[in-house]
């Protein structure tokens, strides 16, 4: 149920170029990650064939986990070239 908060919140900070976003969209796949392989880990030691209904969403946490630090390097230097600017006249 956290994620009813913590996703529109990463949206939301991500999309205001805040680095805060990038650590937060990383945290959360990765706890989604967790919790989703944990509440199926009965059905994979029964089937190991039900991997493949967890693929998709384990490629897809790996590439956010895996994009966190570039995306937060972008956005940190957006900010400082924000800061920097001369003030409009």
């Amino acid at each position: 149920m956290s994620l009813v908060v913590l996703d529109p919140l990463v949206l939301v900070l991500v999309g205001l170029v805040r680095r805060e976003g990038a650590w937060l969209a990383g945290s959360v796949m990765a706890l989604d990650l967790c919790g989703n392989w944990w509440g199926n880990w009965h059905w994979l030691r029964d089937d190991p064939s039900q991997l493949l209904r967890l693929l998709p969403l384990t490629l897809f946490g790996v590439f956010v986990v895996a994009s966190m630090l570039p995306l937060h390097r972008a956005v940190a230097g957006t900010t400082v070239r924000s800061e920097t600017a001369l003030p409009s006249a």
